[in-house]
């Protein structure tokens, strides 16, 4: 039965994954198409920002859920070993979402501060 858990648990992680790899696929060709007027110098500073906002939106989201195969992967009669890779795992991962979040809210507050 355990095997059966193993199993079914791996294809759940890949498939976290995967939805993971389409999230920073389609944030990426977001963020192209968003710099692409911005690059033939059409667009302002501000544009720029919002792609930037909406590009780190789509890693940290993307952040989430390979933490989440991780830890989905790694739930099953885990050894110590995997349970020390988690945690080294989920520490940098969890350093990156917050320092992309505090990116995103800086620049989020330069916004409202500029329209005000």
């Amino acid at each position: 039965m355990e095997e059966i858990v193993r199993l079914v648990s791996g294809y759940v992680a890949l498939c976290v994954e995967a939805v993971a790899a389409v999230v920073i696929a389609y944030g990426t060709i977001e963020a192209l198409i968003g710099l692409a007027p911005i690059l033939v110098g059409r667009r302002s500073v501000d544009q720029r920002r919002n792609v930037r906002i909406q590009f780190g939106v789509c890693l940290l989201l993307s952040l989430e859920f390979e933490l989440a195969a991780d830890i989905v992967r790694t739930a099953i009669a885990p050894s110590w070993t995997d349970i020390g890779q988690l945690a080294s795992i989920a520490v940098i991962r969890t350093a990156l979402n917050y320092f992309l979040t505090s990116d995103i809210e800086s620049l989020r507050n330069r916004d409202e501060k500029a329209a005000r």
